[in-house]
């Protein structure tokens, strides 16, 4: 067990006065100020007058136009959703899905638990991207010369220049993110037929090519394999944040969840090193985590090898919990594993070395190549350099924005007007199309025929959910048509691709059935043999190399390039689902910033106040100058600077408008991009101010101490139940007993289910995808910038990120240097469904009440907005509407999904959108619950465990979230959390009989498990799972 000090931010370490002013109030909106010129009276005079108002405006009822069918679907039925197993694609990020259709619209996205690579996960912008689908920024068909074209247009002049440029000989260039699509590759192979001069050219935004490189000069192939972070005990990570945005998080997520988790029967959990700059998602869930500066990151990898090698030293000095990740990962070989972000190739090399001496190919990883990254920088550079020097005549943007995402592309974009023929294929007119001369608008993917192969030999397909709803054209027929195929269809040509390819090999008799369960399942696997590799690479040449790169002793600032979790690559930018998610780490939302850490801050004289306030900085790197506002980041390696991608679009819709800059041009050349500048970064602050609108501070318990337990495993296995018996107490008149003991309520019995959720703290990793799916699925308003930095935010799921130390609250010191790498707590926090529920005793309207199955319930055309309910609420998570934020054009940029006919196709019909003055907060989805439920009556029988799944279970790639009824003994969340069943005797007609205890105190035995606050005895339906760290123990002063 351990006893910390836990703090949301550093105004809160800090004790900063703005955060103490308001950290103890009950309502805290910095938008509302008292009014101290008008009475009582005054406020009952114009009540007069408005009741009398709204009697006459009731008469009148706004008038809606329907859509109505002209010919309805055979398989669309009002009010029973459809769903359609299919595949999400962006570039090479990849996640095999299940969406659901709501009278012929999509709108939910949930994992495929088919899937043997996504494993039924998703993450924030698979979440977010079914709004996409409804974005006004969208084209509305093809364009010639930025003006409203028609196909047949478009076609005959495209068709025109091709021949032209094919008869002269003339090169022609198609352009794309990673190609995950077999056959589009065909369909690509067709057109490459028909005009023989056309090379296709593959580049990331975020460039994997130094680990190409390395694994073709030291395995013989360049691949990317395939890495297993579930048979790994011990798990070093330099720079590579595999948890959010490293090459396929959902899937390493997954992986990584399984070694975490302490059950009965599984007392063990691997360990995790980090070793990285910036504090990453990965860095926060590590066991052990060092801060580095990036002109020290090869010198860390190349010490581990001569440590694990016992070859000598680097001469690197200082590296925290280098040499005990060396011995353990020897201790481990055959389930260790050493990954690394740098995009240098001698850095892959020697880290390809390190798993040779480890055994980790053939184990934690396998000789199945992935296909996610597949972009050649080198090739890349070339065709920039072509299109300058005038040699390319035709280039066709397939689906990518390299104007915007390639460090070149502000030149590319000048490039472009002199060179005869620009296509491309965009779903939106962004930097790249609006620089073409022609734009041959693609279908979303939800409104697509596609597959992939994200793995080899292991392939899904993806279908439309929806009829195109605008006159695009899907970019593949746009490819067959160019190239001059009779049949164009898509369609078509996918079944023929896959009748060719798979159902030959498939030992079936019937195409169609072979083809309908393909597409039921939405998957399919390629029994193969997977290649063996091993390392035959030069190691000491590349320990070489990085001795003359890299410095231990570097002087000055570095700046770390990184992706984030929420906006990625910036390809959705315009997604206000996204720009409204908090940063894991950070809180902030709806900005741009650079993190730089405390003793950085205070020598540049840079202070961030509670409410986010700020300076803006000018930060140079490569010859370039950018400002941003500065955000002083606890974790942050001293004298680094990080500066996140995807921000600074300037063809983009009304919602990314003007957040931050493009930092693409920063990047490094060379033979592959460079995300880390390590000489010539300067950094100034300037005389401006700014606001980031950050979250971390808006909902803070003040003198709570019972909100996240916390324990290290060999503590936990020598006395599971130490928290138990050292859980608060309450003080009864003669005695302190436990806080169940005593209550002021009569309690409920749940003679049917009692719905109960458990949450573990050990595998969630604060990536934020059940916040996403929470808005999606329950209609969730976003109210933009402003009204976050007002702390009205209406997210119903909040994930609490707390910083940690051992020190003491007195030891001034000791926190300032825990700030300077502290621990790091991810605590999901929605509505308890408390069974002594404080928020239904105060509503004098009886909004808020308690359902026969343990829900908190809102009923929201009684609630009046007294917002006593909040007041009384001591987790701080009810929000109250205090605007109309549907069809009200102020929120049109943050809330399009409530302001836009084409974003109001989104909304879940299942749950009411609320109104101004009504309170709201988590159902645990109990439009879900009721589904469920009917259909179980329907059918004749019981509801069945797993039947209800809430939205944020469901997107949770690790499982850390699970919902079930407690009622059930044979329930998952019951075996979780060890219930077991009470009886109780009652009298019945004259008699004693011993029946089934269905009460409220549930026996839990699970020694993990608790409730937060506790000791306030409000009983709530939501367990927690103790945090376990997987750290050796030390002493307090150690």
């Amino acid at each position: 067990m351990t006893t910390k000090t836990y703090w949301k931010g550093l105004p809160q370490l800090k004790n900063d006065p703005k955060f103490v002013k308001n950290a103890d109030k009950e309502f805290v909106d910095l938008a509302v100020q008292e009014d101290a010129g008008h009475s009582r009276r005054d406020f009952l005079k114009m009540m007069g007058f408005s009741v009398a108002a709204a009697s006459l405006a009731a008469c009148e009822a706004p008038i809606r136009k329907a859509i109505p069918y002209v010919a309805k679907p055979v398989d669309a039925d009002p009010g029973i959703p459809n769903y359609y197993a299919s595949t999400y694609i962006n570039g090479g990020d990849y996640c095999s899905i299940v969406v659901k259709v709501k009278d012929g619209r999509p709108i939910k996205i949930d994992g495929n638990s088919l899937s043997k690579v996504t494993m039924g996960g998703t993450s924030a912008q698979v979440e977010a991207s079914v709004l996409s689908l409804y974005d006004n920024f969208r084209l509305r068909g093809p364009r010639v010369g930025g003006k409203a074209s028609d196909w047949e247009t478009v076609d005959k002049e495209i068709l025109a220049k091709l021949t032209d440029i094919a008869a002269k000989g003339g090169q022609i260039r198609i352009v794309s993110n990673t190609l995950l699509s077999p056959s589009t590759k065909a369909a690509l192979d067709k057109f490459k037929t028909k005009y023989p001069t056309t090379k296709v050219v593959q580049y990331d935004p975020v460039s994997y090519y130094g680990i190409l490189k390395a694994n073709q000069e030291s395995l013989g192939a360049a691949i990317i394999p395939s890495y297993d972070f579930s048979k790994a005990k011990v798990i070093v990570s330099v720079g590579a944040d595999f948890l959010g945005t490293w090459l396929s998080p959902i899937e390493f997520s997954k992986q990584f969840a399984t070694n975490r988790e302490i059950t009965a029967d599984k007392m063990d959990m691997s360990r995790l090193y980090a070793f990285e700059s910036n504090l990453s998602l990965t860095g926060a869930n590590a066991d052990y985590r060092s801060a580095i500066k990036p002109s020290q990151e090869g010198l860390v990898v190349a010490q581990l090898y001569k440590l694990i090698s016992g070859s000598g030293s680097t001469g690197i000095d200082g590296i925290k919990y280098l040499e005990k990740a060396a011995a353990e990962l020897k201790a481990n070989a055959g389930s260790a594993l050493v990954v690394s972000g740098s995009n240098d190739k001698n850095v892959q090399v020697v880290v390809n070395a390190i798993n040779s001496l480890l055994g980790s190919y053939g184990t934690t990883i396998t000789g199945t190549p992935v296909n996610y990254r597949q972009g050649n920088d080198e090739e890349m550079a070339a065709f920039v350099a072509e299109a300058i020097s005038g040699k390319v005549d035709g280039v066709i943007f397939y689906n990518c924005n390299p104007v915007y995402d390639h460090p070149q592309g502000a030149e590319l974009g000048k490039a472009l007007s002199g060179i005869a023929l620009t296509v491309s294929t965009s779903t939106t007119p962004d930097e790249t199309a609006s620089a073409s001369a022609y734009i041959a608008a693609d279908h979303h993917y939800l409104e697509s025929w596609n597959d992939a192969e994200p793995k080899l030999n292991s392939f899904s397909l993806s279908q439309p959910a929806i009829t195109p709803i605008f006159k695009t054209r899907q970019a593949q027929e746009s490819f067959l048509v160019w190239a001059g195929e009779a049949n164009t269809e898509y369609f078509s040509f996918v079944q023929e691709y896959w009748k060719n390819r798979f159902f030959a090999a498939s030992g079936g008799l019937d195409f169609q059935n072979f083809w309908d369960k393909c597409l039921y399942d939405g998957v399919l696997e390629v029994t193969s043999t997977p290649t063996q590799y091993s390392f035959n690479g030069n190691a000491e040449a590349a320990l070489s190399s990085i001795a003359s790169t890299y410095n231990a002793a570097n002087t000055g600032f570095e700046l770390v390039i990184y992706e984030s979790c929420g906006l990625g690559t910036g390809s959705q930018a315009n997604n206000p689902l996204l720009q409204e998610l908090p940063d894991p780490i950070t809180k902030a939302t709806w900005d741009h910033y650079v993190t730089l850490s405390l003793k950085d801050a205070d020598a540049l004289g840079i202070d961030n106040d509670a409410e986010g306030r700020t300076q803006l900085v000018n930060i140079t790197a490569n010859g370039k100058t950018i400002t941003v506002a500065a955000l002083v980041q606890p974790g942050q390696a001293q004298g680094t600077l990080g500066v996140a991608l995807g921000y600074g679009r300037t063809q983009v819709g009304l919602v990314g408008k003007e957040i931050g800059v493009n930092v693409y041009p920063l990047l490094s050349l060379g033979e592959s991009l460079g995300y880390n500048i390590t000489s010539g970064v300067k950094i100034e602050k300037t005389d401006s101010s700014f606001q980031i609108a950050q979250t971390q501070i808006h909902q803070t318990y003040m003198g709570r101490a019972n909100v996240v337990q916390e324990s290290i495993l060999s503590d936990y296995l020598s006395d599971p139940k130490e928290w138990n018996n050292k859980a608060p107490k309450i003080t009864s008149w003669d005695k302190k007993v436990p806080p169940g003991a005593l209550s002021l309520w009569k309690g409920h019995d749940y003679k049917n289910h009692h719905w109960g959720m458990a949450i573990d703290l050990n595998t969630c990793t604060g990536c934020g995808s059940c916040v996403v799916a929470c808005n999606v699925e329950n209609n969730v308003a976003l109210v933009g910038k402003q009204e976050v930095i007002n702390r009205r935010e209406m997210h119903w799921l909040r994930i609490d990120r707390y910083y940690s130390t051992e020190a003491d609250v007195e030891d001034y010191q000791g926190l300032e240097i825990a700030s300077e790498n502290p621990e790091v707590v991810f605590q999901p926090m929605m509505c308890q469904h408390c069974n002594n529920a404080p928020c239904e005793t105060v509503c004098p309207v009886a909004a808020t009440t308690h359902s026969t199955e343990g829900l908190n319930q809102m009923t929201y055309n009684r609630c009046i907005g007294t917002r006593y309910c909040a007041n009384n609420c001591p987790y701080k998570v009810r929000r109250f509407n205090w605007f109309k934020y549907h069809d009200n054009n102020q929120f049109l940029q943050a809330n399009p999904a409530m302001n836009t006919d084409l974003g109001r196709m989104v909304l879940n019909p299942d749950v009411t959108v609320r109104s101004r003055g009504v309170m709201e907060k988590c159902s645990f989805c109990v439009q879900r619950i009721q589904n469920g439920k009917l259909n179980a009556k329907k059918e004749r029988r019981t509801l069945k465990d797993g039947e209800v799944v809430t939205a944020c279970q469901a997107a949770c790639s690790t499982g850390a979230i699970l919902f079930g009824d407690m009622n059930d003994p044979e329930s998952k969340i019951s075996k979780v959390l060890g219930i077991e069943t009470q009886y109780k005797e009652v009298v019945i007609e004259g008699k004693k009989e011993t029946v089934v205890d269905y009460g409220i105190d549930k026996k839990v035995t699970n020694p993990r498990a608790y409730r937060v606050l506790e000791e306030i005895g409000v009983k709530p339906n939501i367990f927690y799972l103790t945090k376990i760290r997987n750290k050796d123990k030390e002493t307090k002063n150690a």
